[in-house]
């Protein structure tokens, strides 16, 4: 009984090892290689009461959707597949200003269900009358970045980065941290045309 034992033992190892090169594997699961391009910044300014820096791999384009208002812009980044969405809002009224600020922050909580975590920075250039929030989503959300600037008193500014893809967090993560990079700029250069 031992020798049959070790003869079967022996055959079946002979067996695995002529495997050889044609034994199919499994291939870890892998994703494009992202060529990102090189940071440099365009200024943008129209007849709309607001102006920033934004990135030359980047479009801004008039939002085309049939509700949009005429100062609705979209910056659309073709390489990334996706787009920053800008809308502006004049505010009228204490309770415009608040209804407007409550809505951004109900936009970006709905992410709760799919996001890991939403993290709120306040932003703050007294100098230039620039305040706001700044969401930063993480998860499979629609969107992954949102904020709102306003002056508090007249002017009211909102946008949300989306992908036109299904959200896979892990996949565009590098693109995400590359694109935060310039919404940062973008709102460091942000400034209000207040003759407009």
């Amino acid at each position: 009984m031992k020798r049959i034992l070790f003869y079967l033992s022996f055959v079946l190892l002979l067996l695995s090892a002529c495997a050889g090169e044609d034994a199919v594997t499994p291939k870890p699961r892998g994703y494009f290689n992202i060529e990102l391009p090189k940071k440099a910044y365009n200024h943008y300014a129209d007849d709309c009461a607001y102006s920033f820096d934004y990135p030359v791999y980047g479009k801004v384009e008039p939002d085309l959707d049939k509700q949009a208002q005429p100062c609705w812009k979209n910056v659309v980044f073709p390489q990334f597949n996706g787009r920053l969405h800008l809308t502006y809002h004049k505010i009228d009224s204490k309770e415009d200003f608040n209804r407007l600020v409550e809505y951004a922050r109900e936009l970006a909580f709905k992410h709760t269900v799919k996001a890991n975590a939403i993290d709120q920075k306040f932003i703050n250039y007294p100098d230039k009358k620039v305040y706001g929030v700044y969401y930063a989503i993480d998860g499979n959300t629609a969107s992954s970045v949102q904020f709102f600037l306003t002056d508090s008193t007249n002017h009211y500014f909102r946008g949300a980065l989306y992908f036109n893809e299904r959200p896979q967090y892990d996949s565009i993560q590098p693109v995400i941290n590359f694109l935060k990079q310039d919404i940062d700029v973008m709102i460091k250069t942000f400034k209000w045309n207040d003759n407009k």
